[in-house]
């Protein structure tokens, strides 16, 4: 792993979904956990809306249940072992109060201490009403803390890089560009290799009902590239590019 970040410590991982994690930050927590560092996760929703084939995995419970079991397969291999549920509705953290997803996230905080909070930023990636909920919820639930806010990014090369296979319109959420920044503007980037990579690869592999169209459209070596970098900003700073 070639990397440019600072110590961790001990890590609060905060997502909306089951894959958001391993996605977005699952070489990171893997290298932590290896480190002897302590390493929590947390998933907003168990993700019953999202599949890539619904007539396999029709939007339900029935879903929920397939993508919890991925999920703990997935943090297994990561080497992952405390996870919470906050159990809300997939697509419908927008419409939580903010109050109790706060203060839910704020008591496991309070428990862990973490010295880095790892989520997605105010833009959510996408732009997903989910992704923006739980940025806003895990930044409110750390303030006035020691814990360091992270927010996950993706450089400009990355997104040249997907733009080869995937038009970005088809996987942003609103009429927006895909969100980008310079690696002078990253307070974590990390390109993932070795045992890491191959660890974080097949943690997604097992998470089947998320990664069949692009397993099929990029193939298997451009899946893995497309895994390589795991890039965040700091909280603290403004937005840019």
């Amino acid at each position: 792993m070639t990397t440019s970040r600072p110590d961790l410590g001990t890590i609060l991982s905060v997502w909306a979904h089951p894959d958001d994690e391993s996605y977005c930050c699952g070489g990171l927590m893997a290298d932590a956990v290896r480190n002897g560092q302590r390493v929590v996760c947390i998933s907003a929703t168990r993700g019953e809306l999202g599949s890539t084939d619904e007539t396999r995995w029709p939007p339900g419970p029935q879903l929920a249940e397939v993508r919890t079991r991925e999920l703990e397969e997935c943090l297994r291999i990561l080497g992952v072992t405390e996870h919470h549920w906050l159990d809300y509705p997939d697509g419908g953290c927008a419409d939580v109060d903010d109050a109790e997803a706060v203060a839910r996230i704020r008591a496991i905080a309070e428990e862990v201490q973490p010295d880095t909070v790892l989520t997605f930023g105010p833009d959510g990636a996408t732009w997903h009403p989910d992704h923006i909920a739980v940025s806003r919820w895990a930044t409110e639930a750390v303030a006035g803390t020691k814990a360091s806010v992270h927010y996950q990014a993706t450089t400009p090369e990355w997104v040249d890089f997907m733009a080869g296979f995937v038009d970005p319109s088809e996987v942003m959420m609103e009429d927006k560009e895909v969100p980008a920044f310079p690696r002078s503007a990253l307070s974590i980037f990390t390109h993932l290799s070795g045992d890491l990579l191959d660890m974080k690869y097949d943690a997604m592999i097992c998470q089947e009902s998320q990664i069949g169209p692009f397993l099929s459209l990029l193939g298997p070596d451009n899946y893995r590239q497309m895994l390589v970098e795991e890039s965040f900003r700091a909280a603290a700073d403004k937005p840019v590019g």
